[in-house]
C-alpha cells in the first residue's frame, strides 16, 4: 500500500497587520546605539528583514528547483555561498544549505521550490523567527572577527563568496563574507543580545556604530 506524505506550511507573514520586533530590540533600549560618526571605522547593522529556509536532499534536485525559481544556484563547493541580487544559498553540510531571501517572500518561495521539487526527496523548513543576521563594514571589521572568532578570517584563508559555522565568543555563529568589505554573522534569536554586547565591546577600540 502506497504512503502519501504532506507538509503543514505556514505563512509567518499573514495579511492580518501583526507588529513585529526585531530580536535586538531590547538590546537597543538597555544597551544603547552608539552612532555614527566620522570616526567610525565599523559599523554594525541588523539585517532583521530577511527570511531563512533550510533545504535539505539532493543538491542536482534542489539545484534546479533554485534556478527554476530564483534564478540562484547552490553553492558548488563547501564553505561557499552563492548570490543573485538578493537572494543567497549558502553550504551547510553535504545536503544541507541556507537559503536567505527578502522579509515575507519566504512563504511563497517556499510553496514554488515545494511545486518545483514535486516528487523529489527533500525538506524544507522556515526557520527565520529563530535567527537574525548582524552586518559588519568597515576596514577595521576583519581586526574586529579576529579577536571573535576561533576561524581564521585573513582575506587568504576566507576570501568573498565563502561562509563557515564557526565559534564566535562562546556561542556558534554562521560567518559569511559576501563581498569584499561586507560580513555577516546569522545568530540565533536567543543569542542575539549577547552577540551586539560582545560586538560593542569588542569594536569600542574602533569606534564602532550602529545602524538601527
Amino acid at each position: 500500500m502506497s504512503e502519501t506524505l504532506t507538509a503543514n506550511l505556514f505563512n509567518a507573514h499573514p495579511a492580518t497587520p501583526l507588529v513585529g520586533e526585531s530580536p535586538l530590540v531590547w538590546s537597543y533600549i538597555k544597551t544603547g546605539v552608539p552612532t555614527v560618526t566620522g570616526a567610525s571605522d565599523i559599523t554594525l547593522r541588523e539585517r532583521a528583514d530577511l527570511g531563512h529556509l533550510t533545504l535539505r536532499g539532493s543538491a542536482i534536485e534542489l539545484d534546479k528547483a533554485l534556478r527554476a525559481v530564483l534564478q540562484l544556484s547552490l553553492p558548488a563547493q563547501p564553505l561557499s555561498l552563492t548570490q543573485a541580487g538578493a537572494y543567497s544559498a549558502q553550504w551547510m553540510s553535504p545536503d544541507e544549505w541556507l537559503l536567505i531571501v527578502p522579509q515575507g517572500e519566504e512563504y511563497a518561495i517556499e510553496q514554488q521550490l515545494r511545486a518545483a521539487l514535486g516528487d523529489a526527496h527533500y525538506a524544507i523548513v522556515n526557520i527565520g523567527g529563530g535567527q537574525t543576521l548582524l552586518e559588519l563594514r568597515g576596514e577595521q571589521a576583519i581586526n574586529l572577527l579576529k579577536k571573535s572568532v576561533v576561524y581564521d578570517v585573513h582575506p587568504q584563508n576566507f576570501p568573498v563568496g565563502k561562509g563557515v559555522m564557526t565559534c564566535f565568543a562562546t556561542i556558534t555563529v554562521i560567518l559569511r563574507r559576501p563581498t569584499e568589505d561586507r560580513w555577516e554573522l546569522v545568530v540565533r534569536r536567543s543569542f542575539a543580545d549577547y552577540s551586539y554586547r560582545w560586538l560593542l565591546d569588542a569594536g569600542a577600540e574602533y569606534g564602532i556604530s550602529v545602524l538601527s
